[in-house]
């Protein structure tokens, strides 16, 4: 087979492969879970820690608040942040602080 139908072939070969990988057909080359898009970025402000509702600085999020029941915790116990849902559905983690460590994209319908 001449090199240009070999890589073709190799080529098509991996494509079909990661279509028929359904955890790599569903988070890897999902745009619903990826951080470029919009709705799960820390660009968006309903993700930033400048929005209140996701401040450190809102009594809800702070650690002082013994009652608060969006703590993150360590394996040891100790409170190491925050998460807030976003009115979009996605999860946003913060650390103590108010820098954003994580999200979990929002559920699909």
């Amino acid at each position: 087979m001449p090199p240009t139908l070999t890589r073709l072939a190799a080529t098509a070969l991996t494509m079909a492969a990661a279509a028929a990988t359904p955890a790599l057909a569903d988070s890897a080359l999902d745009y619903n879970a990826s951080p470029l898009n919009y709705q799960n970025s820390e660009l968006n402000y309903d993700n930033s820690s400048l929005n209140y509702r996701n401040s450190p600085y809102n009594y809800e999020n702070s650690p002082y608040n013994y009652g608060s029941h969006n703590g993150v915790f360590d394996n040891s116990g100790r409170r190491i942040g925050y998460e807030v849902q976003a009115p979009s559905g996605v999860v946003n983690i913060f650390d103590n602080q108010g820098n954003r460590i994580g999200y979990q994209p929002a559920k699909r319908r």
